[in-house]
């Protein structure tokens, strides 16, 4: 499964960023938060497990999925630049990402080098 999760700022990117490479994610499973699994589910027609939004813990459940080995990668597009009110749970997510080595991508350039490896995987 993989876990798909933008801020606000960041979401036409991952819906662009998805769409480009439609093949590959409609060949997993995914789960979202809520807003951004529902632009997914709506706008690409994508079949999509949303979760809460993430400043309702929507982070936090992915990141406790993470833990328990369901996530085998999480595209993440961060803003940077804006301070979040749910940071730390941000943070913990990034943390449990590292402590259970399960690649995240936080960038488009990081996003595809995730895709392309996956897709690899699967190839083999």
């Amino acid at each position: 499964m993989i876990a798909l999760i933008a801020h606000d700022q960041q979401k036409d990117d991952l819906v662009t960023f998805v769409g480009q490479h439609i093949a590959f994610f409609r060949k997993r499973s995914l789960v979202a938060t809520g807003h951004t699994g529902a632009r997914l589910a709506e706008e690409l027609g994508l079949k999509v497990e949303r979760v809460v939004h993430g400043p309702e813990g929507g982070d936090l459940i992915i990141g406790g999925r993470v833990a328990q080995g369901q996530i085998e990668a999480v595209i993440f597009f961060r803003d940077p630049l804006t301070a979040q009110p749910h940071e730390p749970d941000v943070s913990a997510l990034l943390r449990v990402c590292d402590v259970h080595r399960v690649p995240l991508a936080t960038n488009l350039a990081s996003a595809g080098a995730i895709v392309r490896w996956l897709d690899t995987r699967t190839a083999e």
